[in-house]
């Protein structure tokens, strides 16, 4: 069982059918030939969240037989990736669904027609700029991560070839502006709030700069801004894509899948020719195309306004699903768990994050009605985070927490302040706050030392905590208040909330001695 028999006449569907792998519903073949022709899509970020979400909701589109085009993927940083997991595979992938109740769904992904690497050195950049002068382009999009969209000042010497991703982007967008101010959205589907402006800053700095140094015209400029042309919609993507995984790889095998090796390039991307992930995902679009738009609502995409995309990236940062794993993180490299899905066996650490989302941070909800904030978090809490095939660890989620805390927590205590709501109804997140200072210690409840994770913040956090002993009750916790009241960590001053008194008390209970974690919070949670 290989990919490329599918396309080569030697498929034996019997057998692909008979193991559980779900083959395109669609005329491969007949899919490429009408792309290549009329592009619709141009997708910037090869990865395996793209292969296993957008290219994967793509494939159900076209298994409706209501959409006939697919989209084209260009690699703008790692080449190698093109080489070795799109071109020896027919640009096909397997993306393997890994449930939390042990089954796995298995589909080949046939959505991806051409495969190109975005790069003025290769024959392909001929066909992006054919592709960018075609009328019938709709949309590009991007999964190259928030670091991608930065204007890069080493470009400044390279003028009109650039080697950043949004230099590139922007030379291709003046290709379409030269040829007709031909009208496209340019999508982001990364992981950042408000993820359409960050793609739009960093084409104006390329074009702004552009300008200044008579590379291009003051149109091209007027050309970007002009929504009737060119628009930057939101965008909110989730879904836990991990690295593929020896367990997915070994049962691939046993069904006898030959294409299940791993790939790592010289510049340390890990892939396969299949890509493995949990089985919830969210895309949620500003519906603001100006050339209509490929049709992903029939694979599960949701359209809807700026305001109701903005509505569901706060649900989700600040109640149903980033303070649970912020929470979760702290007290887990505490408690000396390296995997999520075993602290949710855990009869304290679950109903920690239970209580945290439905009864403290949900009466402040921001309810998009887009999506159920009670069933976003029922997923996260019964499907998601115990998920026992994603290996995803407290110590990779606990990574820069002091730039995590003031959305996370923050933003639901200033909503109980403006609201007039009772504080007292706060315990396990004065709790997890405090926790934080107890994990700045670095030493986990048995004792024994442990590495934070790595922090812009946590040299100057650890000094704060530094005098504090375990074993001490007695001691002096007034070197508190230099950390609890930093509205720069906290979103505001804990004290000023009427929190940070609270707070001290708590941890002053964390720092009683070996086991004083899991006596504090089970003694807070069982209470609550």
């Amino acid at each position: 069982m290989k990919l490329t028999d599918i396309l080569s006449g030697q498929l034996n569907t019997a057998e692909w059918e008979q193991k559980g792998y779900e083959l395109p519903k669609f005329d491969i073949k007949a899919l490429r030939e009408k792309t290549r022709k009329e592009p619709t899509w141009v997708h910037f970020g090869g990865g395996n969240i793209f292969r296993a979400f957008p290219a994967a909701i793509l494939n159900e589109a076209l298994n409706t037989g209501k959409y006939d085009r697919g989209v084209i993927v260009a690699e703008t940083f790692d080449y190698e990736v093109i080489d070795k997991a799109y071109a020896p595979y027919d640009n096909l992938s397997l993306a393997v669904s890994l449930c939390s109740d042990g089954n796995i769904e298995k589909k080949v992904i046939a959505s991806v027609t051409e495969a190109l690497k975005a790069d003025y050195q290769f024959d392909d950049w001929k066909r992006l700029i054919e592709i960018f002068k075609s009328p019938t382009l709709q949309m590009i999009s991007f999964t190259i991560t928030e670091k991608g969209y930065t204007f890069n000042e080493a470009d400044l010497a390279r003028g009109l070839k650039p080697v950043f991703a949004m230099g590139k982007v922007t030379a291709l967008l003046l290709e379409r502006y030269e040829a007709g101010q031909l009208p496209l959205t340019v999508q982001s589907m990364d992981n950042c709030s408000h993820n359409g402006d960050r793609v739009k800053a960093g084409v104006m700095a390329y074009a702004e700069r552009w300008l200044k140094d008579g590379l291009v015209t003051q149109g091209f400029v007027d050309y970007l801004k002009d929504e009737t042309k060119v628009t930057f919609p939101w965008s909110m993507i989730d879904k836990i894509t991990p690295r593929p995984h020896q367990k997915v790889k070994e049962m691939l095998e046993a069904d006898g899948f030959e294409d299940n090796n791993y790939i790592e390039t010289e510049r340390h991307t890990f892939t396969a020719p299949f890509v493995n992930a949990e089985e919830v995902q969210y895309l949620v679009i500003e519906d603001h195309y100006t050339n209509g738009r490929p049709p992903l609502h029939l694979g599960g995409a949701l359209y809807t306004t700026r305001e109701t995309v903005d509505k569901v990236e706060t649900m989700k940062v600040t109640t149903c699903l980033n303070p649970l794993h912020t929470a979760m993180s702290i007290y887990g490299c505490m408690l000396g768990y390296t995997l999520i899905s075993a602290e949710m066996k855990d009869e304290d650490l679950r109903p920690f994050v239970q209580k945290i989302g439905y009864i403290e941070a949900m009466p402040v909800v921001t309810d998009p009605g887009i999506l159920n904030p009670y069933e976003f978090i029922g997923a996260v809490i019964n499907r998601r985070l115990p998920n026992p095939f994603m290996p995803d660890a407290p110590q990779r989620i606990a990574m820069d927490t002091s730039q995590k805390l003031p959305i996370r927590f923050g933003e639901t205590i200033k909503k109980y302040i403006a609201r007039g709501l009772d504080m007292d109804n706060l315990v396990l997140i004065p709790l997890t706050l405090a926790g934080y200072a107890r994990y700045l210690k670095g030493i986990d409840d048995e004792g024994r030392p442990f590495e934070p994770s790595p922090d812009p913040m946590l040299a100057e956090l650890q000094a704060i905590v530094a005098p504090l002993e375990l074993g001490r009750p007695d001691q002096d916790f007034s070197c508190l208040r230099k950390l609890y009241s930093r509205k720069d960590i906290f979103g505001l001053d804990l004290y000023e909330a009427g929190l940070g008194d609270v707070i001290e008390r708590m941890v002053c209970e964390l720092y009683a001695g070996p086991g004083a974690v899991r006596r504090t919070l089970h003694k807070y949670v069982m209470a609550r």
